[in-house]
C-alpha cells in the first residue's frame, strides 16, 4: 500500500489515517518521495516544507494514538500558492525582492485546512507577483511545466498547485482566482478547481503590509482549492467555508442551500460572447451537457450569457484604474519582460477619472443584477473554462494579438469573477493528448449546486489524474 498512497484521493488518504490503516507519517513520506521523483521535471513545488510536514504528521499520529477524533482531512498533504501566507515561511510572490518576506501567521484558508487535519508540504510556483502573465513562470523559481505536454503552459496563476495535484505530489492545492487563476490551470492540467462566491471563504491578502487594497482587489480575488476529484474538492470546500474575524467580507451562509424543486435547469453556452471556440472545447461542453442530461438535469441551449463584452470592458477599466498609482514601482519588480502583460493592459485601457470610475462602479452593480436574474432562471450555467486547448507558454506576453487571444480564451472566467458567483472546473476527457474540461457556474453561495453537477459529470466521464510528466519541455 505504501507505493500507492500518493495516488489515492484525499478522502481515501484521510480515511486510511483515521482508521489506522496507515500513519500520517507514512502518507507524508510517500508524497515527499513523489516530489523528489517528479518535481525536478515539472518545477511546481518551490519551497519544500519536508521537516515541518513530518512534524505535523507525527502530531496527527500522536492524536490518533491518544484516541482523539481526527479531522476530515487528517494527514492529507496540500500545497500553497507563493502568494498565500504560511507561518514561518517566506511569501515570495516569485520575486527576488520578497525572498525573505517571512509570514508571521497562516493565512485564514491555510489555518482552516490545518484545522481539518491537512498538512502543508510546500509553496507552489506562480507568475512573478501574479502579474507577469497567465503562464506560471517566476523570476525566483523559473518555469513550471505542464505534465501532459511540456510545450503547453500549465496555466496560472495557480499553475504550480495544479501541476502538483495533477502529478500526485499533493492531494490538494490552495490557490486563488480573480478571473480564472484556479480554473484555467485546472483545465490545462486535468484536475478539478473551485472559485467560490465572493465572501464564501475568509482570507487576508495583506502580505506586504498593513494596508488593504482597493475595491477591485477586495472583491475579485477569492482563494480556492484544486483537487483530482470533485469529492476531494467538496471536502476542501467544507473545510474552507465560514467566517473569520480577520476578514469581515466572509459571511455566515450555510455551505449547503435548500434543495431546488424539480429538475435543476442548466443553461449551456458553448461560445460566450460569440467570439469563437475551438472544436475540442465545444465538444467538451457537449459531452458534459450529455452527462448532465443522463443524470436528470434539465439541460437547455442558450445563445449567450448576460452583457459579456460590457463586463469585460468594465473589469479591465476598473482594475487598471486601481492599479495605475502603483504601476511605476511594480513595473520595476517584475523584471526583464515581466511587465509586458500588464503594460499592454495599461496601454489598451487607460485609468478612469473619478467621475468615470463612479459610473463604472454603478455599471458593475448593474451587470451583477443582470447575472442574478439570469441565474434565477437557470440555477446553473455550463460553459468553457478556456475556449482553446492549452496554449504555448508566454503567449499572453508575446505581443498584443497573443494577449488578446488569451484574454478572449478566459472570458467566461473573467466575467464570473466580476459578478462574484461560484464556478467549478471539472475534466471531461482527453483530446490530442491534452486534458479537456468545462466549468459549472452557479448562483451566489450555491457552490453545492456546482459541485453536485460536477460530480455527475465526473461519475460519467471519469478522473484523469494523477499523471507522470510526459512530452517536451523542461523545468527551471
Amino acid at each position: 500500500m505504501q507505493d500507492a498512497l500518493w495516488k489515492m484521493p484525499a478522502a481515501a488518504q484521510a480515511a486510511a489515517v483515521r482508521g489506522a490503516e496507515v500513519s500520517a507519517a507514512e502518507l507524508i513520506d510517500s508524497h515527499l518521495d513523489r516530489i523528489a521523483e517528479v518535481n525536478p521535471r515539472v518545477n511546481a513545488v518551490t519551497q519544500l516544507l519536508a521537516e515541518r510536514a513530518r512534524e505535523a504528521a507525527a502530531q496527527v499520529d500522536r492524536r490518533r494514538a491518544a484516541g482523539e477524533t481526527l479531522g476530515p482531512l487528517a494527514g492529507v498533504p496540500f500545497t500553497v500558492k507563493e502568494s498565500i501566507a504560511v507561518e514561518g515561511v517566506p511569501t515570495t510572490f516569485g520575486t527576488e525582492r520578497f525572498r525573505d518576506l517571512v509570514a508571521p501567521a497562516d493565512a485564514p484558508p491555510v489555518a482552516r485546512l490545518r484545522a481539518a487535519g491537512a498538512v502543508p508540504v510546500g509553496h507552489s510556483n506562480i507568475p512573478t507577483l501574479i502579474l507577469a502573465g497567465m503562464h506560471t513562470r517566476s523570476e525566483l523559481f523559473g518555469d513550471t511545466v505542464n505534465p501532459w505536454d511540456g510545450s503547453r503552459t500549465p496555466g496560472g496563476s495557480s499553475g504550480g498547485d495544479a501541476v502538483a495535484v495533477a502529478t500526485g505530489m499533493a492531494a490538494l492545492g490552495l490557490g486563488n482566482d480573480a478571473g480564472g487563476s484556479v480554473r484555467v490551470p485546472a483545465q490545462f492540467c486535468g484536475v478539478a478547481g473551485l472559485k467560490p462566491s465572493t465572501g464564501r471563504f475568509p482570507t487576508d491578502h495583506r502580505v506586504l503590509g498593513p494596508d488593504d487594497p482597493g475595491p477591485a482587489s477586495q472583491i475579485l480575488v477569492t482563494d480556492g482549492p484544486l483537487a483530482r476529484t470533485v469529492g476531494d474538492l467538496r471536502l476542501a470546500y467544507e473545510a474552507l467555508a465560514g467566517t473569520d474575524p480577520r476578514d469581515p467580507r466572509a459571511v455566515p451562509v450555510p455551505a449547503y442551500g435548500e434543495p431546488l424543486p424539480g429538475r435543476v435547469k442548466v443553461a449551456v453556452v458553448a461560445d460566450p460572447g460569440g467570439h469563437g471556440v475551438h472544436p475540442t472545447v465545444r465538444g467538451a461542453v457537449a459531452t458534459a451537457a450529455d452527462a448532465l442530461r443522463d443524470a436528470g438535469y434539465d439541460v437547455r441551449e442558450e445563445q449567450d450569457v448576460p452583457r459579456l463584452d460590457e463586463a469585460l470592458a468594465a473589469y479591465g477599466r476598473i482594475t487598471v484604474t486601481e492599479f495605475a498609482p502603483t504601476w511605476p514601482v511594480v513595473r520595476g519588480l517584475l523584471g526583464d519582460g515581466g511587465d509586458r502583460y500588464i503594460g499592454m493592459a495599461m496601454e489598451q485601457s487607460p485609468p478612469a477619472s473619478v467621475e468615470e470610475f463612479m459610473t463604472l462602479m454603478g455599471t458593475w452593480m448593474s451587470i451583477r443584477r443582470s447575472w442574478a436574474r439570469f441565474l434565477d432562471q437557470y440555477p446553473l450555467l455550463l460553459g468553457p473554462v478556456f475556449t482553446e486547448p492549452p496554449v504555448e507558454p508566454g503567449l499572453e506576453s508575446r505581443d498584443r494579438s497573443g494577449r488578446e487571444r488569451v484574454g478572449s480564451g478566459m472570458r467566461l472566467c473573467t466575467v464570473t469573477s466580476f459578478v462574484g458567483v461560484p464556478g467549478v472546473a471539472v475534466p471531461t476527457g482527453v483530446a490530442d493528448g491534452l486534458p479537456c474540461g468545462v466549468q459549472l457556474v452557479g448562483r451566489a453561495f450555491r457552490e453545492d449546486l456546482c459541485l453536485d453537477a460536477a460530480q455527475a459529470i465526473e461519475d460519467r466521464l471519469g478522473v484523469l489524474t494523477p499523471v507522470d510528466p510526459r512530452g517536451a519541455g523542461r523545468a527551471g
